[in-house]
């Protein structure tokens, strides 16, 4: 059933968003893979840069923003996401470190890097990425860490979960 949800937001969110610059879903697809040799994981987030610009107004007082390549804007997405993606376990909060954005299309990429040595079991990832925005906003993780591939759904009320 997992796989069908998976394969069903997949075709949908691909297949829209090459269509319409509007869309009436919301949906970001965050992919986060073990570098081995790096000790860390490499997340590449994909969100639809409108619904980015609105999220990043609402947390920022109704500034306007206009979310582009060159843009001065990194500070606040990466303020943004430190306050909605966080990977923690019992007893810390792992340090994601921000590397930048790509604007294209109608979306935006965001990329990230957090460093880790150990096992997934009782970590926890929180991705609360535009649920304060969008009620109905999921977030779609795709997780690859050595022989385990795993996808989990994140969304309003569900927006911490374990990883293992």
């Amino acid at each position: 059933m997992k796989i069908y949800h998976f394969i069903q937001l997949a075709i949908v969110f691909f297949c829209c968003s090459a269509v319409s610059p509007k869309h009436d879903y919301h949906v970001s697809v965050t992919k986060m893979e073990f570098n081995a040799s790096q000790q860390s994981f490499e997340v590449s987030i994909r969100i639809f840069t409108d619904d980015l610009e609105l999220g990043l107004s609402q947390e920022n007082n109704g500034r306007q923003f206009t979310v582009q390549n060159k843009d001065q804007n990194d500070p606040y997405i990466e303020k943004y996401i430190d306050q909605h993606f966080n990977l923690f376990s019992a007893k810390k909060k792992f340090k994601i470190s921000y590397i930048g954005k790509e604007q294209e299309a109608d979306a935006t990429w965001i990329y990230l890097e957090i460093p880790f040595q150990g096992t997934l079991e009782g970590l926890k990832l929180q991705n609360s990425i535009l649920t304060d925005t969008y009620n109905d906003q999921m977030n779609m993780l795709n997780l690859k860490m050595n022989q385990l591939t795993k996808t989990i759904l994140f969304k309003k009320g569900k927006s911490v979960q374990l990883l293992l």
